[in-house]
């Protein structure tokens, strides 16, 4: 059991709570987003910082000198960098004459992944620390004046299972945003894989995927010791360059920085799909194309990509059917590729709900929210059946299906 005397205690810094303890919570998460070296890379490259609209305000739970709980959690004065686009409500706010910023918001930062959650220890008392954090953050929020807290892209098996209680007795309300997610339905090769779809869609992915070969590109996937701080280096150039297409309405939210500091500590977590001429022996020079992934335990996250030049079909097997065929290879579940581009349907991958949780700190806000949220989810539900329907695959099982 846990003594009485727990501490709670906020952090402006993640460096100030020990990398072994915080790793010890964050390991039994899923997602790598949670972790301690990736939220550190973050903030000590300024990426995430009070200068960019993140001030880190992270909890730490002490039972004696054991950290017992955890939780990454930024003061927001702005939406920038969260994808989960809650300016409508921003705008209400403002007419109402109440105030929206500054907010609370829990989530690795710039991810749309669904992957939040409130870190405890395992044990029978996981709930009770559980529940002191959650009043622990409300108590923060209302006495500094917060228009309302945040927990972006929560991770589902958090959210449903031991977080909750909690959750339900702080009125946080669940707004439901479309994701994409592929699975492994047991394939044992790219061919099982493609016996999914429709005769037509099976010849148009043959047909992209050749046409590598055809333009004189092989596609090569790097991980761990083989990724060195050049790649990284050249990952953050294509990662610039393809934000910079978008102007105004571009995500760059990552410096350089950033990736310089993965190279040292993080690419046990890393797959880079680098996409060269065949006549260029690996890693000596840039490659044509970069695609960045995380990877943990059987799940893969896409993150980032760019290119040097429009090629035909390069992002698809950069992004797409290369990482689906070394997951397979390697026995990964389940393939998060990131948000937005419906053309993901018309490759397999199928249409998901994510979650983020919310609670305004003025009471007519919390009204309003409640009183849209189920027609706000069930557009969103409707969207997701939308896509899916669209899914050029066949309903019976892949086995057996030749051609």
């Amino acid at each position: 059991m846990f003594c009485l005397s727990m501490i709670l205690r906020f952090h402006e810094h993640i460096r100030e709570i020990p990398r072994e303890s915080w790793d010890s919570l964050a390991a039994r998460r899923d997602s790598p987003l949670l972790e301690w070296e990736w939220l550190r890379c973050l903030e000590e490259s300024g990426s995430i910082s009070p200068e960019e609209g993140w001030t880190p305000h992270h909890l730490a739970v002490y039972d004696g000198e054991r950290l017992v709980g955890a939780a990454p959690l930024y003061v927001k004065t702005h939406s920038m960098g969260e994808f989960v686009f809650d300016f409508a409500f921003a705008d209400v706010a403002h007419q109402l004459g109440t105030p929206y910023y500054p907010k609370l918001v829990g989530m690795s930062p710039a991810t749309p992944s669904s992957a939040f959650a409130l870190l405890t220890d395992e044990g029978e008392d996981s709930q009770t620390v559980q529940a002191l954090m959650l009043e622990s953050i409300m108590e923060m929020a209302e006495r500094t004046g917060m228009g309302g807290v945040a927990f972006n892209f929560a991770d589902p098996e958090w959210m449903h299972g031991p977080g909750k209680t909690a959750l339900e007795a702080h009125d946080f309300v669940a707004w439901e945003h479309q994701l994409y997610h592929w699975y492994n339905r047991g394939f044992q090769s790219f061919h099982d894989y493609l016996a999914c779809f429709t005769k037509n869609q099976r010849r148009n992915i043959r047909r992209e995927r050749k046409s590598m070969a055809d333009q004189g590109i092989r596609i090569d996937v790097l991980t761990g010791d083989e990724i060195s701080p050049r790649h990284m280096e050249w990952m953050y150039e294509f990662y610039a360059a393809h934000n910079a297409q978008f102007g105004p309405w571009a995500a760059k939210f990552l410096n350089r920085q950033f990736f310089r500091m993965l190279a040292e500590q993080f690419t046990h977590r890393i797959a880079l799909v680098c996409a060269y001429p065949d006549t260029v022996p690996a890693q000596d020079e840039p490659p044509l194309a970069m695609a960045f992934l995380l990877v943990k335990n059987q799940t893969m996250w896409g993150r980032y990509w760019g290119a040097q030049e429009e090629i035909r079909d390069l992002h698809f097997n950069c992004c797409y059917y290369t990482p689906i065929e070394w997951a397979i290879e390697q026995g990964y579940t389940t393939f998060d590729p990131g948000m937005g581009s419906s053309h993901k349907v018309r490759r397999g991958f199928e249409a998901v709900s994510g979650y983020s949780l919310h609670h305004f700190m003025d009471e007519r806000m919390q009204y309003i929210l409640h009183n849209n949220i189920d027609r706000i989810n069930s557009m969103e539900h409707q969207h997701v059946e939308q896509l899916n329907a669209a899914r050029p695959v066949r309903e019976n099982p892949y086995r057996g299906v030749a051609g």
